[in-house]
């Protein structure tokens, strides 16, 4: 009986824990349940036959996200509730979700063909490097070996490489720029801690990326209710990058001939080429 007396007592608790429970569990953090980017579709390319490509040109260009304009691609760069950093979608993707595929980069990281994916054991060596020091034991005075585990993070990422074809269609008698490719960059460090400059990590095929990119928005500085994709900031055009290579008969980029302020002109004056050939089509 007075077990009986004790299990009616705190049968009131529980059930008050327990609704507190259920009511953490269905907070709204906002005004409204955000569904629409959440459950955005891709918008199929049109199709191109050969046969009505009469122009064609593959550009290799990199955005960095130090400039402003691509901010929105580089924060936040530890996730918030309604927003991811580009990489940090990508990291899901890959070691989460397994939507999509890495591919290596080769050995002097110049393979941009799609030609070897990475093994889960490889991803997982890239996003968690492994470094050893050593450190004087302050007790013994005897050097002892450190193993410390450092993370590739969002913030590490501060450029991505696109690779993208221009193409002239007389079908639809437009220019139609094609993503075909985009690489994550990191810093590359000499033994003085100085950058020496940016280098690939993985590309990633973008036709595939896009039925990701299409569910994570992007932040927009004017309206929160009126954010984007990715995959439409893409698709827009809405960032800031300088070309670093197109088609040649040497197969080299322009950092291999010019530097400084020359290379950058030089991409500049491919984006003015680019640019032209696209307005003499109407031209007449």
């Amino acid at each position: 009986m007075k077990n009986l007396k004790n299990i009616l007592c705190l049968a009131p608790l529980a059930l008050s824990l327990t609704a507190l429970d259920a009511g953490a569990q269905t907070v709204l953090d906002g005004a409204y349940i955000k569904e629409h980017t959440k459950t955005k579709r891709v918008v199929p390319y049109p199709h191109i036959r050969e046969a009505d490509v009469m122009w064609y040109r593959r550009v290799w260009r990199t955005i960095d996200l130090r400039e402003k304009m691509n901010h929105t691609l580089y924060y936040p760069v530890e996730p918030i509730n309604d927003r991811k950093s580009l990489f940090d979608v990508i990291k899901q993707s890959l070691l989460v979700d397994g939507s999509i595929t890495a591919y290596d980069v080769g050995v002097i990281g110049q393979d941009d063909e799609f030609t070897q994916p990475l093994l889960a054991s490889e991803l997982k060596d890239i996003f968690l490097r492994v470094d050893t020091s050593y450190t004087e034991d302050i007790n013994t005075g005897e050097m002892v070996m450190v193993v410390q585990e450092i993370p590739l993070e969002s913030r590490d990422i501060k450029q991505y490489r696109l690779k993208e074809d221009w193409i002239f269609d007389k079908q639809r008698s437009k220019i139609d720029i094609r993503i075909i490719g985009i690489a994550p960059m990191k810093e590359m460090r000499g033994d003085d801690g100085e950058i020496r400059g940016y280098s690939p990590i993985f590309w990633l095929y973008y036709p595939e990326c896009r039925y990701v990119f299409a569910n994570w928005d992007v932040y927009n500085r004017e309206n929160d209710a009126q954010r984007i994709p990715y995959e439409s900031l893409f698709m827009k055009r809405m960032f800031s990058s300088t070309i670093t290579k197109w088609t040649n008969v040497y197969d080299r980029q322009i950092n291999s001939y010019k530097t400084g302020i020359d290379a950058l002109l030089e991409g500049e004056e491919i984006k003015q080429a680019l640019f032209e050939f696209e307005h003499d089509l109407w031209n007449w």
